[in-house]
């Protein structure tokens, strides 16, 4: 990383880093503080780059230029302005006035706009449209309303911008000017991060090499979770309620329970025990892996999620984290001046409110004996997290207002870690609220919202904002809401209050929920295959319509239909969809449509929505089982939709440990060919290794054409290595 400082000519300095190529990040504080914010302080950001090429070019009165392979920043020296560009010279970005930024008074950032700019991203903090361009919003996480506020930005013509700050701050993204994109705090010096890319998928998977890669959570998320009801339910209740999921022949691989497994309903304190009257686990029984509820459930191939509330001040244990384990220093008696404060009443001083943290005690602590019970998975309530508490003083020190949108970044940080460190392996943490770099520790589900039309564009606009595993609770008291429900980056049933348990459902919608239960097992090899993806490139598994394909404007106006992955194109609670160029299988009848265009939303009457595959697809499906596990099926049948010529990566791993950072992963590259009278496929032998990768790899083909006529495959002793062709009529 190269850092050049500028004094400008007010007075106030500009700290200029180049992280990459493409990366530029700008700091500016007329305080002269520079006081780093929660992410870099509690080394949540990736802020360790190598050095790469840039000539700076300070000689000019009144310019100074960082010139990259990539860009050129042109900065004003006389007041902070600058230019962003390309080498050849064109415009990417450039301010429409000059920055403010004082960490005491706040800061100022605005942006030009191009006529023809789409803006994407900026969380879950509305569900009303994709394309942010005449919108804007305070970013403050709000209860149901602005549950994931993330400041990052990617425009249409590739550009993006991450604000760094937690502080509760305000953009107009061209709502009071249409060509403008501002950026207004009360509080909180001016930090931000550019990125020179050329196109918002390119922007995303910069944003995410800063503020880290999407999680690959444990193989068994991508199966399904089923949340039961909490009305003072029993051990013996749930194993039943399991065994049935068995019994009925619907994968699940995660039961989760609601507050009431707590001794005390909704226990905030880290004195929470396990109900004895319903939960209770025999102190001869504690440590085995036999008799219990929760080993009962992992006999029968089930992983445990406890619901879990909190308040606790989490910033004691970060601020102990980088003090190399000492308690940090009292907060402040007082806040700002107040000298002249006759009376120096304590009510009129931020108090820390707090009645639950235990000092030196990390949060995490004592959630290590329902670990070793059984536990695998954690979901995590809004509670407290998503109110505000404007009295309140940290630990760390900080106000409400910086600390608010940074809370939950460090509750699944710690959960994360904590879990990680205690086991060794992975864990599902699910939580509403969040804020940039979340994606690194957590899912997200939508929060108290269900599972219907509005929630879409929520989950797209957290995967344009660098969260890939999403997700809400399954709505099933409809077809459209069972068919989404299953075509999530992860599946939650849920029931709380209600009795949601699919076999209760009238015969039709049951069976389209065993139905989609038993299609969203099977694929799932191509699901995690694509959480890696998410984990390597920033795409996540839901992809909106407009980071897919960019080049079709009116793809920002797709608010109920995106890409699963690379191949497949869901669409639900619709009349149309819109294809993109090229040719389209409708999944239910292999019939093919050409896009451009927009279709009649047209599905069988006992099915929810529209599927359709992109020509060219090559889709790995495993047979059906019971649950995903962690275990790597040898048999995989490669679905084949005849097309444009095609490659595809299938990326598998031990399903559960942490390895996969370091590359213990097998990949498997395949291609698809068009060729004169077909289509033709080959499976390369796989690369790499992980624990409990099977010996061999066996493969089956199924070809998916109306045009198709035969499909030639090899001797079957060839096994690792797979070619297959389609023929098709002439």
């Amino acid at each position: 990383m190269i850092t050049h400082n500028l004094v400008l000519n007010t007075g106030a300095t500009l700290i200029v880093d180049v992280l990459a190529p493409k990366i530029f990040r700008l700091r500016l504080d007329t305080s002269g503080r520079f006081q780093p914010g929660g992410l870099e302080r509690y080394r949540i950001l990736n802020l360790d780059w190598p050095d790469c090429r840039v000539a700076i070019n300070a000689n000019q009165e009144e310019t100074t230029t960082l010139t990259t392979d990539e860009a050129v920043l042109a900065v004003c020296t006389a007041d902070g302005a600058w230019t962003l560009s390309r080498p050849d010279g064109a415009v990417i970005l450039e301010t429409a006035a000059p920055p403010h930024g004082d960490d005491r008074t706040g800061f100022s950032l605005e942006l030009k706009l191009s006529p023809d700019d789409q803006l994407f991203g900026f969380g879950d903090e509305t569900r009303t449209c994709i394309n942010k361009r005449g919108h804007k919003n305070v970013m403050a996480i709000t209860n149901v309303t602005s549950y994931t506020p993330i400041p990052f930005v990617s425009c249409s013509r590739g550009w993006g911008l991450y604000l760094n700050t937690t502080w509760f701050h305000r953009f107009d993204a061209g709502a009071t000017d249409p060509n403008c994109l501002a950026f207004h705090a009360d509080r909180g010096m001016l930090e931000y991060f550019l990125f020179a890319a050329d196109s918002p998928a390119e922007a995303l998977k910069l944003y995410t090499s800063v503020t880290g890669p999407s999680y690959v959570l444990p193989k068994w998320s991508y199966g399904m979770t089923f949340v039961c009801d909490e009305r003072e339910v029993r051990a013996r209740d749930i194993l039943y309620e399991a065994y049935e999921f068995r019994r009925q022949g619907i994968p699940c691989d995660v039961i989760g329970l609601e507050p009431d497994w707590m001794e005390n309903h909704y226990d905030y304190t880290i004195d929470k025990k396990w109900s004895q009257k319903r939960f209770h686990i025999p102190f001869w029984l504690k440590g085995k892996n036999y008799g219990t509820f929760c080993s009962t459930l992992h006999q029968m191939g089930f992983k445990l999620s406890l619901w879990l509330c909190c308040d606790y001040d989490l910033s004691e244990y970060e601020e102990m984290l980088i003090h190399d384990g000492k308690l940090p220093k009292p907060m402040p008696a007082e806040d700002g001046d107040v000298a002249d404060d006759i009376i120096k009443d304590p009510h009129f001083r931020p108090l820390s409110m707090d009645k639950l943290t235990k000092t030196g005690v990390p949060w995490f602590e004592h959630l290590k004996q329902f670990v070793d019970d059984g536990a695998d998975a954690f979901k995590l309530d809004g509670a407290n997290q998503v109110l505000y508490h404007p009295d309140r003083k940290w630990r760390n020190g900080m106000d409400d207002a910086e600390m608010h949108n940074l809370y939950p970044v460090l509750l699944a940080k710690q959960m994360n870690n904590g879990f990680t460190e205690h086991t060794s392996r992975r864990v599902q943490i699910f939580t509403p609220s969040g804020h940039a770099a979340i994606q690194r520790y957590a899912a997200i589900w939508a929060g108290d919202t269900g599972g219907g039309a509005k929630t879409i564009p929520a989950l797209l606009n957290l995967g344009l904002s660098g969260q890939s595993n999403v997700c809400t609770d399954m709505q099933i008291f409809d077809l459209p809401g069972i068919h989404y429900g299953f075509f999530q980056a992860l599946a939650q049933g849920f029931s709380w209050h209600m009795y949601n348990q699919p076999w209760f459902l009238p015969p039709e919608r049951f069976a389209a929920y065993k139905f989609y239960a038993n299609l969203r097992n099977q694929l799932t090899p191509y699901i995690y295959a694509a959480a890696h993806q998410a984990h390597q490139t920033g795409l996540p598994i839901m992809r909106t319509m407009p980071l897919a394909f960019p080049q079709h404007p009116e793809a920002s106006q797709c608010l109920q239909q995106y890409m699963f992955g690379d191949a497949i194109l869901v669409s639900a609670f619709t009349d149309q969809v819109f294809l993109p160029e090229g040719d389209w299988y409708d999944f239910w009848t292999d019939n093919i449509i050409r896009g451009p265009a927009w279709v009649k939303a047209e599905y069988p009457a006992n099915r929810g929505g529209c599927l359709f595959i992109k020509a060219g697809a090559i889709i790995p499906m495993q047979e059906p089982t019971a649950y995903v596990g962690v275990a790597t099926p040898e048999l995989l049948t490669w679905h084949i939709y005849p097309g444009p010529d095609t490659d595809y990566t299938l990326y598998e791993d031990d399903g559960i440990s942490m390895k996969y950072r370091d590359g213990d992963i097998a990949v498997t590259t395949v291609t698809g060919r068009a060729t004169s009278d077909g289509y033709h496929v080959t499976i390369q032998p796989r690369r790499g290794r992980y624990d409990g990768m099977p010996a061999i790899r066996r493969h089956r083909f199924v070809a998916h054409s109306p045009n198709a006529v035969d499909i030639i495959t090899p001797a079957p002793e060839q096994e690792e290595a797979a070619e297959a062709t389609v023929k098709l009529k002439r």
